[in-house]
């Protein structure tokens, strides 16, 4: 943060006689001492933001290094923490063989169809009602008493 807490309480007597002498126009004086002190409130609340908003704008100190390389740690001897970044990709060179075999696609997708041809089974769940024996006027009645039920639509 930029300054001290002496700005915020500069910033806060500043709003305090300027809200005092605005509300003492119209108002009792406690009234106005009361206005007064929410006004220096939230203008050292302000004053507070405004700091910290100042501190996030100033650019970081640049740390000298002599040769421009990075700073050794002076316990281990190593560079800084996160100064390289070494990637390693997994060795895939086979799996891409595969795939570039025009054999390979052939093989697999019948495999995989045989796998699924096999293990797959139908499901088939017992019917609870069958309607193939029942009289056509009572399947009629019965739709009939159903739209009843629900209101007469």
């Amino acid at each position: 943060m930029k300054g001290t807490i002496r700005v915020n309480l500069i910033f806060a007597l500043i709003g305090f006689v300027i809200t005092f002498l605005f509300a003492i126009r119209n108002n009792l004086p406690i009234t106005s001492l009361t206005r007064g002190g929410i006004g220096a409130l939230v203008w050292f609340l302000l004053a507070f933001l405004f700091r910290i908003v100042l501190g996030a704008l100033e650019p970081l100190p640049k740390e000298k290094t002599g040769s421009g390389s990075l700073a050794a740690d002076p316990v281990t001897g190593e560079e800084m923490r996160g100064a390289r970044l070494d990637l390693v990709t997994p060795d895939e060179s086979d799996e891409l063989n595969d795939l570039l075999r025009p054999d390979a696609d052939k093989t697999r997708a019948a495999g995989e169809q045989r796998g699924q041809v096999n293990d797959f089974q139908p499901l088939n769940p017992p019917k609870l009602v069958s309607t193939q024996d029942k009289d056509p006027e009572e399947l009629a009645k019965a739709v009939r008493h159903l739209t009843e039920d629900e209101g007469g639509r």
